[in-house]
């Protein structure tokens, strides 16, 4: 896991659908929360598409170790959604062995506006 990640935990909940109840603020407006991940196994041919499905913004990118690190954006059933996805399913060509996210923390907007591969 790199050192940039901290206070970061693996998560099993089950997934919440993106439809259910979202975060709002005292305003009324949806809450943006952030988590940064690292995952770990067989995962260089993960693709993305699920965040995009889920209306998650960011960004991933494969590491010189094998794994993939990036950043998600979105409320918190969204979170839920892809880290479940992203530690119990993945894309089809992937094993994942673990995937680690750090702590969710509140944005007070987007800091993208889509979800990017980086290279």
């Amino acid at each position: 896991m790199s050192s940039k990640i901290s206070k970061s935990k693996s998560t099993s909940s089950k997934p919440v659908a993106s439809s259910a109840k979202t975060n709002k603020n005292a305003s009324g407006e949806c809450q943006v929360f952030t988590c940064q991940f690292e995952v770990f196994g067989h995962v260089q041919g993960v693709f993305f598409r699920k965040a995009n499905e889920l209306g998650i913004t960011g960004w991933c990118m494969n590491t010189t170790q094998g794994t993939v690190k990036g950043m998600l954006e979105g409320s918190l059933d969204q979170l839920t959604d892809m880290k479940y996805w992203l530690q119990h399913k993945g894309s089809p060509r992937s094993v994942i062995e673990k995937a680690v996210f750090s702590e969710n923390e509140s944005l007070p907007i987007n800091n993208f506006k889509l979800f990017s591969i980086r290279r």
